[in-house]
């Protein structure tokens, strides 16, 4: 284990949390002691919240590294990995911080565990500016699977803000080697569905209006496809807290999926967020890519770890997803390429990442 550390800025480019994941993530897969220095310099609370915390000591623990100067408001941490053991791993924001998030830093370390490991990740599951649980389960998950991957998540909880509360359980099974991914086909569009929720206090009837304004705005552009918006009232049990959300997903005849939503807030009609998730979703299938805006980046990290080359067609490429490349390749020495698709079937632009990934092996297996 080397004291050798290697130094990131993270306030360059997207400048927020999302260096500290992938940073954090790569170095304990690496076994590479790391210090970040003007963590989220971009934002406007500049320094470590409590979910970035939680899940900077996650990483710790499930590889009995070591973390220094890691505290709420740090601008700078150093951080010396172990080994990765699996069984069960326990992070709670104490807040509506992401479950989503939390799972970003954490799944790519214990798929190189030496044996399975039980994620219990506290927060919230439909959060402002991270991906609602419901992605995570119907984008993220059987996309990511792709390489190799298995996961089985739980939503025991969900939890909203401003509290939190909720709980999510993931089991991760550990991996000899992540297989490359080719997303290069996006195909037709086959079937459209989503889920419009209504929380706590909140009336039934919002859910209705706001899956009823997604479906309304998605036939303006897709009148021939069955749409299925599933509407429901969150069990008391199994919720805490009040809340209202929506996600639409379209899939297409080659496996591609694709998601647009919104969650509720005060001041802001049912209405108004059926129609703002339908907007996003149709913003997504309109570029010829093969992944939305925001599945590019999640699947950075995999690609550099994979065994092989994996190309996604995407549509522009995010800062996010520029961030992620530009850590992944310093950290793991995988090569990427971004070139504009010479596609001329498509209204928009697109562009090809491709991925020399690094075949990392997992030791333990």
């Amino acid at each position: 284990m080397s004291q050798d550390y290697v130094e990131f800025d993270g306030g360059i480019m997207e400048g927020g949390g999302q260096i500290l994941r992938v940073c954090t993530s790569l170095s304990c897969i690496f076994g590479a002691s790391i210090k970040v220095k003007n963590i989220r310099a971009g934002r406007s609370t500049p320094g470590l919240r409590p979910q970035h915390l939680s899940g900077l000591e996650m990483v710790r623990d499930l590889c009995q590294g070591h973390l220094d100067g890691a505290e709420i408001g740090s601008t700078e941490m150093a951080f010396t990995p172990g080994k990765i053991k699996g069984g069960n791993h326990v992070a709670d924001t104490r807040t509506a911080g992401s479950v989503c998030l939390l799972m970003q830093v954490s799944v790519p370390c214990v798929l190189f565990a030496s044996s399975p490991s039980v994620l219990i990740l506290k927060g919230g599951t439909n959060a402002e500016m991270a991906p609602q649980i419901d992605y995570t389960l119907m984008v993220f998950q059987p996309i990511v699977e792709r390489f190799g991957v298995k996961l089985d998540c739980d939503v025991k909880m969900r939890g909203y803000y401003p509290k939190g509360g909720g709980e999510v359980v993931v089991k991760v099974s550990p991996v000899k080697q992540l297989s490359p991914i080719n997303l290069m086909d996006k195909g037709s569009i086959t079937k459209i569905y989503g889920r419009a929720f209504v929380a706590g206090v909140l009336p039934f009837k919002m859910a209705k209006e706001m899956a009823g304004a997604a479906e309304r705005r998605i036939r303006k552009d897709f009148s021939g496809v069955h749409i299925n918006i599933q509407v429901l009232q969150e069990p008391r049990d199994q919720a805490f807290g009040n809340g209202n959300g929506i996600i639409v997903v379209a899939e297409t005849s080659t496996g591609c999926i694709f998601a647009g939503s919104s969650l509720g807030k005060r001041g802001v009609t049912a209405d108004k967020v059926g129609t703002d998730a339908a907007e996003m979703l149709l913003r997504n299938l309109k570029h010829g890519g093969c992944v939305d805006e925001y599945l590019q980046d999640q699947l950075i990290i995999f690609m550099a770890l994979a065994n092989g080359v994996s190309k996604v067609r995407t549509g522009p490429v995010t800062l996010h997803t520029e961030t992620a490349i530009h850590f992944a390749q310093q950290i793991t020495k995988a090569k990427f390429n971004i070139s504009k698709s010479e596609d001329q079937g498509c209204s928009e632009e697109n562009f090809i990442i491709e991925c020399q990934g690094v075949g990392m092996t997992n030791p333990y297996l």
